[in-house]
């Protein structure tokens, strides 16, 4: 355990025997905030700083060199560690002006005078002797223009260390670390939640040391221990979730004999399941059978073929007598699902209002797909017919959720791309169940998930990994194109492959063009290439606002054969199977993040041809050299996260909340599996967290859970 932390636990009775008693006083924490300047206060405000707590809970990202005097450079801004030895105040002639302060000061290399502006009190606050961090401006001839200062207790060193705050305009790193030393003392009004013998345990300092030192001392390691807190804290939450889910509710128990189910993987799925396919279904099975509910978040690699367990899953609950759905995120992903659904079940068809098909022996599986875009006549018969049992499997978007739509016995929802529903949407889903049942839920995510966001996000639900691929995909060879003769070379090797009878994507970002983003729109590529490059081939468009038919038609005319290159957005990211594609070309790939281009990527190499993927973008872009240099999707998932972190790829970035505040993922990922695992011994041996030494993080864990910004 580091030295400098003074841990109480590592303390003998003897060094404790007469010590002062001081009890924490939690209640200044909530004491607000004042500022003497009301730009600075409403900076502060910006940045959440309203009270106490909030401030010395603001940790410094790290702690940055300061400059030495002798190395200071006419015209420079820095900052400065020195100790005051003569200070004075003087007035100013010119009407208005407050008089200036001026001290002499000293750091180890050097002397200088340092002008302190509007504050006269100044010359009696820091007396000689006083330690000071100063950032300003050097103005040559051993003057600095002082434009913020910080008491500090620093040693006065060359080069010592400069505490670096998250600031803002209107207020800097010094001002913060000027609050954060006049509020120093209250850093002993903070409660440690964590019982001496799990500090122990897991060989952490008490939490006034850990905040004491990542302010003062040791940033990183007071951090570590703070980022311990949170992530434990996020891991009871996630757990109890899962405990609840399971112990609180029943679920149908879906454990009637595979009748329908078993016919279908047996003589009608036109191909053998992979290895992984088969034990996700098993583990499908085992859930299905319990009469609690089903909560496992399915995830795999592009092309692994998720929606055959799903499938699966669905038909165990007509195996059952009782109905499904799949809900997926956008209509155009919805009428992908149900296409595919339509070629996985031989003899499908849509007659305009139902989807039947003959199981041999079985009674037809009823299914139909309800959108936005569903005519009223055919929603009203539709309805009816799910309200009635007639209906068997309903694939939808967010239509599914409406108050008027009513299922007669739902017992499993597949939730497509799950992280894209709120909660209060998933929550619908589950009250269109039996009354006093939930329905079992598989969640599928196209992004294979890194072991440190699953727990960081995904706690509360079982996983399913799907890596094998379907034996006979091809390998896709990926080059990163930059600049014009580039492109030329690109295009000349999209033309051989067209000569030869195969077919290739473009993809583009936009629908139409945006002189702000100045990227390549699908509708002016389209035009471009058709009397340019691709004159001689025949093209088609397709984008999200097109109607729905014009779509299905395209996408018809294309996997028929009748068209040679489909430009298009990414409603192509998913769904789509052609094996004749072999190329897949990409727009301004560098505007789309690794999990997108790789499921892009997935859309060729799915016939007997090698296939090419060219990947438009600058040369340096390190998330587009991570595609042309892996083809993983699990690795890949693992570098998107180190590029990006934890808040963009979870959205929380965007959308300006902080997903954590003291972790760091993925490189706290050692952290948050200990956090994990201990939380797990936590909960096994109390689950209540009744236990007396469990009072304060149970009170802790109440007050987060009881924030709608933490929840």
């Amino acid at each position: 355990m580091p030295t400098h932390f003074a841990d109480p636990a590592a303390l003998s009775d003897a060094d404790l025997r007469g010590a002062p008693v001081r009890y924490p006083r939690p209640s200044a924490l909530e004491e607000p905030l004042t500022w003497a300047i009301p730009t600075v206060a409403e900076a502060a405000e910006l940045l959440g700083l309203h009270t106490v707590g909030d401030l010395l809970r603001h940790l410094p990202r790290d702690s940055g060199e300061g400059r030495l005097i002798e190395e200071l450079v006419e015209g420079e801004v820095a900052t400065v560690v020195v100790e005051v030895r003569r200070i004075t105040s003087r007035p100013v002639r010119r009407r208005g002006m407050k008089p200036l302060v001026q001290a002499i000061v000293v750091d180890g290399s050097g002397v200088m005078e340092a002008t302190f502006f509007n504050q006269p009190w100044l010359h009696r606050q820091y007396v000689p002797g006083t330690r000071l961090v100063l950032a300003g401006k050097y103005q040559g001839g051993n003057r600095f223009r002082v434009n913020s200062h910080a008491v500090t207790d620093q040693l006065v060193a060359t080069g010592a260390a400069v505490a670096q705050y998250p600031a803002t305009k209107g207020i800097t790193s010094t001002q913060i670390l000027a609050a954060v030393q006049a509020q120093r003392a209250h850093i002993h009004d903070v409660v440690d939640p964590l019982p001496l013998a799990l500090r122990r345990a897991e060989a952490l300092p008490d939490r006034v040391a850990a905040l004491g030192a990542a302010h003062f001392s040791d940033h990183e390691e007071g951090r570590r221990r703070l980022a311990f807190d949170e992530l434990l804290l996020d891991q009871i939450v996630q757990l109890r979730l899962r405990a609840q889910r399971r112990g609180a509710h029943a679920a149908v128990p879906l454990d009637a004999a595979p009748a329908v189910s078993a016919h279908w993987r047996r003589e009608l799925l036109p191909f053998t399941p992979t290895g992984d396919q088969l034990r996700a279904m098993d583990e499908v099975d085992r859930d299905l059978a319990r009469d609690r509910p089903m909560q496992r978040l399915l995830m795999g690699e592009v092309g692994s073929g998720k929606t055959v367990v799903a499938l699966h899953a669905m038909l165990r609950a007509v195996d059952a007598g009782r109905q499904a759905t799949l809900m997926a995120p956008t209509e155009t992903l919805a009428e992908q699902h149900f296409a595919t659904l339509s070629a996985l079940l031989p003899g499908l068809a849509d007659d305009g209002l139902l989807a039947t098909a003959g199981l041999g022996p079985h009674p037809p599986v009823r299914g139909a797909l309800l959108t936005g875009s569903t005519t009223t006549a055919r929603r009203r018969a539709l309805l009816a017919r799910l309200a009635s049992g007639e209906l068997d499997l309903l694939v939808g978007t967010h239509a599914l959720i409406e108050p008027d739509v009513a299922f007669a016995d739902l017992a499993l929802a597949v939730v497509d791309e799950q992280h894209r529903f709120g909660v209060r949407q998933r929550s619908a889903l589950d009250a269109k169940a039996r009354a006093g049942h939930l329905p079992h839920v598989l969640h599928m995510t196209a992004t294979p998930i890194p072991r440190t966001l699953r727990l960081a996000s995904f706690g509360a639900l079982d996983v399913t990994a799907l890596r094998e691929l379907p034996k006979g995909r091809r390998p896709i060879a990926t080059h990163v194109v930059s600049g014009e003769q580039g492109r030329a070379r690109a295009y000349d090797r999209l033309r051989e492959e067209l000569l030869a009878g195969r077919q290739a994507f473009v993809v583009c970002p936009l629908v139409s063009e945006s002189e702000a983003l100045a990227a390549r729109a699908a509708t002016a590529e389209y035009e471009r290439l058709q009397a340019g490059e691709l004159v001689d081939f025949e093209v088609v468009l397709m984008h999200g606002q097109m109607k729905s038919r014009e779509k299905a038609e395209t996408m018809a005319r294309f996997a028929a054969g009748e068209a040679d290159v489909l430009v298009a957005t990414t409603v192509i990211e998913v769904g789509i199977d052609v094996p004749n594609a072999t190329v897949m070309i990409v727009e301004d790939a560098e505007r789309y993040g690794i999990s997108q281009l790789h499921q892009l990527r997935g859309r060729v190499g799915r016939g007997e041809h090698a296939s090419l993927c060219l990947l438009f973008g600058p040369a340096d872009s390190r998330r587009l050299q991570a595609l042309a240099e892996h083809t993983d999707g699990f690795r890949l998932a693992e570098i998107d996260l180190e590029l990006r972190g934890e808040g963009e790829i979870t959205g929380t970035r965007q959308s300006g909340m902080a997903r954590h505040r003291f972790a760091r993922l993925p490189e706290d990922g050692e952290l948050l599996a200990r956090a994990h695992d201990r939380a797990q011994l936590l909960l096994d041996a109390d689950p209540a967290l009744a236990d007396p030494d469990h009072a304060l993080l149970a009170a802790e864990l109440a007050e987060l859970e009881s924030d709608p910004v933490a929840a």
